[in-house]
């Protein structure tokens, strides 16, 4: 059995560790592919991944800054922690406020509990695709739900901050109307789910501790996370580099507008 307040206490004392690098003059440092690392990232890893193995020994753990488990190993995992200890370490960089910590339990290639944190606000997201998501708040919890698409307005489509994706605005155009939302890290995830954006669409290259948190949320407030193709979004792959990808509010509007189709056709 889970404990959801434990879950979320590692949560929001990861965020705690990283506000205290965040307000100081840290040093950024470059991983083998060039992204930016900082202490932070590293204080939130040790925290997260060393209290999860403490609660529950049984269940591996998989972390970006821990990210060398080999396949061959990997692949006998049926039920595991997805850690992503610092999500948008490049907007943590510019000092926007635009980054998370992301913890998910992923159980046969699918994401069923997702925690987003988000240091800066406080913000704290949980999700059971089982039985539903909730902002926590100082007051208690409110529960989280997709918008409706709207038929007379514009779409809202949220896109990354930081990670422009060539072919975007190509494949908006299919779209009659709709108006753009700017966000970093996985707060793309947490506005679909929360009724603040309807479409997320992403062609760039992500890696799976990037999305499995906000594809958990995004899920068990009632919305859809798919790849390009239309096939189910899967974990723990031999490759642990995301493909592109849809996150909708509504399948229905997804069929509806066709453009799962014209999503097919963009990537041939």
């Amino acid at each position: 059995m889970l404990d959801f307040d434990f879950l979320s206490a590692i949560a929001r004392e990861a965020g705690k560790a990283i506000m205290e690098v965040y307000d100081t003059d840290f040093e950024v440092e470059r991983k083998d592919d060039r992204s930016p690392i900082t202490l932070a990232d590293k204080r939130s890893h040790n925290i997260i991944v060393d209290s999860l193995r403490r609660r529950y020994p049984d269940i591996p753990v998989l972390s970006e800054e821990g990210k060398e488990v080999p396949f061959k190993i990997r692949r006998n995992w049926d039920r595991f922690w997805l850690v992503d200890p610092l999500d948008g370490t490049k907007e943590f960089v510019k000092r926007n406020g635009e980054f998370t910590v992301n913890i998910a339990l992923v159980e046969d290639g699918m994401p069923v509990v997702g925690i987003i944190h988000i240091p800066v606000t406080g913000r704290l997201f949980v999700a059971d695709v089982r039985k539903g998501c909730w902002e926590m708040t100082g007051s208690g919890r409110r529960r989280l739900k997709v918008a409706q698409v709207s038929t007379n307005g514009p779409v809202r489509v949220v896109r990354s901050r930081s990670h422009p994706t060539r072919g975007l605005h190509d494949f908006l155009s299919l779209i009659p109307s709709y108006r753009i939302i700017n966000q970093g890290s996985a707060l793309k995830f947490c506005a679909v789910a929360g009724g603040e954006a309807d479409f997320y669409p992403r062609f760039g290259p992500t890696w799976e501790w990037d999305t499995a948190a906000g594809q958990a949320i995004v899920t068990a407030a009632g919305g859809i996370m798919l790849c390009m193709s239309g096939k189910p979004f899967v974990y723990n792959k031999e490759n642990l580099l995301n493909g592109p990808f849809i996150v909708s509010s509504s399948m229905e509007w997804l069929r509806g507008t066709g453009i799962l189709e014209m999503a097919s056709k963009l990537l041939l």
